[in-house]
This record gives C-alpha cells, structure tokens and sequence, in this order.
C-alpha cells in the first residue's frame, strides 16, 4: 500500500512544485486568450474554469490509465513509481506546454505548432501521421468502450455492434455541434461518474489493503507468471515496453490534440496550470489507482494474469464493488473511452480543415471535412474487427504512434522556449524530448512479431542493447536538430 500512497503524494506535490517551476517558466500574463480575441460561436466558445477543467480531464483520460496499467502492472509495483514521476516529470509537462502553446497561437492545433517550431517540411510529414493517428484513436475508442459494453454489462446478449453504432453515431454529433452544445453540455455528468467510480474502488482498495497488506505486494504466483511467461526469454523489456504499454498514465502525445480544444474556450492564460498540468496530474492518480487494482486481483486470483485487461476490468469491479456499483464503475471506464474518442473525431475535423484552409464556421464545411473522416474510421472499425490479430496490431500502432505525437510536441516547445529567450530552461521540454525519442527509436528497432509485438523497422528486431545505443544517437541529433531550428529566422521571439 505504501507505494500507492506515496506515489499519490509524489503526484499532488509534483503539481505545487514542479508545475509552478514549469509554470514561471512560461509566465502565463493576462494577454486576451483565443475565446475572448477571436470568439466564432463553434470552436472558440467561453466556458467556465470547472468545466474546462473536467473536458480536458475526460478528454485525456481515454483507457490508457485503466486498460493499459491493468496490462502494465504486470511488470510489477516498479509501474507504481514510474507513473508518478513520469506524470509529473514527461505528462503533464508536455500536455501544459502543448496548451499554453495554443494559446498563444489563437488556439493553433498541433500541426500548425509544429510547423511554426520544426519546420515546414517536418510538419508536412508530421501533419498526416498525426490525422492517421487520431482515426486510430477513434477507431480504437469505439472498439474499446463497445466490448466493454458487450462483455461487462450485458454479458449474456452480443450488444457489440448495437454499441458500435451508438457509440459512432455520438462521436459524428459531437464533431460537429459546437462546443458548448455537446460536450460543454454532457461532460459535468460524465466527469461525476469517472469520480464516482475512481473513488469507489480506491476506498475499496485501501480498506482490503489494510485487512491483507500482501495482495498490493508481489506475490510467489505473480512473480512465478511474470518470470516464466510475461517476460519470458527477456520479451517484455521495462525500456521502453513500459513507456508504450500503460502511454497515457505516464505520457501521451494524444493529449497535444486536445490541449488546443481548450485553450479555444478558456478566459485566462491562468487558468492554465490547473487545467493542462493540473489534469495530467488526475490522470496519474486515476493510473495509481487502477494499477493498485490490477496488482491486487493479479495477488487475489492468479489466474487472471492470463486474461485481456478488459475481462480483468469486469473481474476487479466485481471483486470490490459487487455487481451493482461495479456496473457502474465500468460505465464510468467506458465514458473515459468515449470522451476522448468524440474529441479525437473533432480535431481530426479540425486539424484536416486547418491543414487545407476550410473554414470551419458554417455547418456545410464542418460537414465534408467530416465525411471523408468518417468514411476513413468505418473502414479501420471493419478491418479491426475481422479477427483478433487484426486489433491487436490496431492497438499497437496506435500506443506507440502516440508517442511519436508526444515527440513532436515537446521537442517544438523546446524550440518555442528557446526562441521565447528561455534559455537552459528550455530543458524542462528537451529532456523528456530526448528520453521519448530514445523510447521511441528503441521499441521501433527492437520489437518485432517474434516478440510478442507488431512490426518493426528491422526483421526480427535488434538486439536491446543495440537498440537502445542506437536511439541515444537519434536523441542527440534529435536535440541538434532543436538548437538549429531555434537559430532559424534569426532572433528570439516574445512568447
């Protein structure tokens, strides 16, 4: 239990300490933000401070802070210390600087910071990898949220594409509503019941914690699994698998899409910290939760480790909470999906209109930048759905695509701070630049489907070793290539 605590303290401290550090980095002032400058009645819409607290929350919070740390607590209680200081140190250092960035560029989406910082010609190839990997996000956010649906809640009637349909039809309103219409609208009632849920299996836990200490430790049959199947013959590295496996509890550069979401509706740069870092932080404290949950009922019944983290999912809410509060625990996990899938749909539409110049003020435009997304996303649900394999590798492309997007943007916004006169400080973005890139390069040249993963660059996959010599090399010249970008077009810029 000791690590579950501490590693909750380490997140609420990192947000007053580090986060201001970070914060006076960047000097939020009280320059007119994009809702307030250049308000359209769609996108650029004024919402309160609480409740751009909570879209942003449940924007971010998709399945990766259940579903992946439920998959990387199998690494043992180490998650329980990374997720803590990677949250603090990588998360919610990239997902304010990805905000604060927005707005100060009118609610630019990422594409456009991208360009501005790296260059045209990075952001070119940049640009539709990102789009790409927002239909993954979508495609993967309904497949998800619809299986939980089908196995947990109504586990007796096949509801899988019932809840496919539904769950689609939600995500193309929300796209093209306003803001304030949908999800300014529907997201206080989602963000209680990610509370409520949270909450309630937290207490649970600390209540069987304190009763049988040993199910939040490792036991000899969770060690025995971890050894001899999990990692066996060294196939399941903590460097980087960790970093790819749980991505949204530690870092994930999907968040930079939906940081200029609410940088498009907020009333002060101010409010910045508690709503970008400040929500990162949550997310980490929903991760520790979660994590805790899977290392207990891996401890309580040993069998489950053999199972897919949803069906684990159903499993720890029936051990802690009964069938009743369990329901609606699992509901409130399959809200986390949805509310980031709908707002992936929408900066896709956004991001694909700022890249071709359509203006996205009028219904009829909103609605041909949408179509062609839509169409994109029903062909990924078909193929994802036409065998196991088929999503297995839907879900691996999309966990460490999204760490590119994390790439990217932090590496931009050590561009943005070094123009912007910051100096050495800059080195809040650049370091957790270079550790993602190095975490990145790796897995790319180490996994391979002889591992357990999807494809790599190389056949088979390197040798760890080599792969992580080698991606030190790309991080370095990856920094290179940030000091020469911020020399570009002459002098520093005022941020």
């Amino acid at each position: 239990m000791g690590f579950l605590l501490c590693g909750i303290a380490f997140l609420i401290l990192g947000y007053f300490f580090y986060g201001k550090l970070v914060e006076k980095i960047v000097s939020p002032d009280d320059r007119l933000t994009p809702a307030v400058a250049s308000p359209d009645g769609v996108d650029y819409v004024l919402l309160p401070k609480w409740k751009n607290m909570l879209i942003q929350l449940l924007n971010i919070a998709g399945v990766g802070p259940v579903i992946g740390v439920i998959a990387g607590i199998k690494f043992g209680k180490i998650a329980l210390l990374i997720i803590p200081v990677g949250c603090v140190m990588l998360g919610a250092v990239h997902d304010y600087l990805a905000g604060m960035m927005s707005l100060r560029s009118n609610g630019a989406n990422l594409p456009k910071m991208v360009r501005d910082n790296l260059g045209r010609v990075y952001a070119n190839v940049f640009s539709w990898v990102m789009l790409v990997l927002l239909l993954l996000v979508v495609a993967v956010f309904i497949n998800v949220p619809a299986n939980l649906i089908d196995r947990t809640l109504f586990p007796d009637v096949s509801f899988f594409w019932w809840a496919v349909v539904v769950i689609f039809v939600y995500y193309i309103v929300a796209t093209l509503f306003p803001v304030d219409k949908i999800i300014g609208a529907v997201y206080p009632l989602f963000g209680a019941l990610l509370v409520v849920g949270s909450v309630a299996i937290f207490v649970s836990l600390i209540i069987a914690g304190c009763t049988t200490p040993e199910i939040l430790d490792e036991s000899a049959a969770f060690l025995e699994y971890r050894d001899t199947v999990f990692n066996k013959d060294s196939r399941s590295p903590i460097f980087p698998l960790l970093f790819v496996t749980i991505a949204c509890g530690i870092i994930s550069g999907f968040h930079a899409t939906q940081s200029p979401i609410v940088a498009r509706t907020m009333k002060s740069e101010r409010e910045a910290r508690v709503t970008f870092y400040g929500m990162m932080i949550a997310e980490g404290v929903i991760a520790m939760i979660w994590a805790a949950a899977g290392l207990a009922i891996y401890n309580i019944a040993p069998e489950n480790l053999s199972l897919t983290p949803a069906v684990v999912l159903g499993n720890i809410t029936l051990k802690f909470l009964g069938p009743w509060m369990g329901g609606v625990t699992v509901f409130a996990i399959v809200v986390l999906a949805i509310t980031s899938g709908d707002t992936a749909l929408r900066s896709a539409r956004l991001s694909l209109s700022e890249m071709l110049g359509i203006n996205q003020k009028p219904i009829i435009p909103r609605i041909a930048v949408c179509v062609p997304l839509v169409f994109c996303v029903g062909l990924l649900l078909w193929w994802s759905n036409s065998s196991t394999k088929s999503f297995a590798y839907l879900w691996n492309y999309f966990a460490w695509g999204n760490q590119i997007l994390s790439v990217s943007t932090l590496m931009a916004a050590s561009v943005w701070l070094l123009k912007g006169g910051r100096g050495m400080k800059a080195l809040v973005a650049l370091l957790p630049g270079m550790f993602m890139v190095s975490v990145v390069t790796t897995f790319i040249l180490w996994t391979s489907v002889d591992k357990g993963g999807p494809w790599g660059v190389v056949p088979g996959g390197l040798p760890l070793w080599i792969s992580i010599a080698l991606s030190v090399v790309v991080a370095v010249l990856f920094a290179i290539f940030v000091f020469r970008m911020s020399k570009k077009d002459s002098q520093s810029v005022s941020l």
